[in-house]
């Protein structure tokens, strides 16, 4: 046997569930449609109608988000050398002190554009 065979076996089982319970959610579920039922919800206010544009949003978003981002590129950097820093030497050292100033500027960056104060 393959061994390819289990996996396709978890597969099959996988969408045939995804099956079964759409089905049965459409034939036990209830059918009542009406215009609320398809209305957006927002919080139960009203929905208000959207610029063109879709609205501007305030630059801190695009900052926290950049910040997410410099701490996931720091920790794929920092965790492969803080596991094999015995064995690379002076030079690795060298280049991940490089790295990290790198990285404080951005930090600094972050902290002078208000992105670590919370409202």
């Amino acid at each position: 046997m393959s061994p390819y065979v289990g996996i396709v076996m978890m597969l099959a089982i996988a969408a045939a569930f995804v099956g079964l319970t759409i089905l049965t959610t459409m034939i036990v579920g209830p059918g009542r449609y009406n215009r609320a039922k398809y209305d957006s919800y927002e919080c139960g206010i009203e929905p208000t109608p959207q610029p063109i544009g879709g609205g501007r949003f305030p630059v801190k978003y695009y900052i926290t988000a950049m910040l997410f981002i410099v701490f996931d590129i720091e920790i794929v950097f920092l965790y492969p050398w803080a596991v094999s820093f015995d064995q690379m030497g002076t030079f690795a050292l060298v280049e991940m002190v490089l790295f990290i100033v790198t990285v404080f500027v951005a930090y600094i960056y972050v902290l002078r554009r208000g992105g670590l104060e919370w409202d």
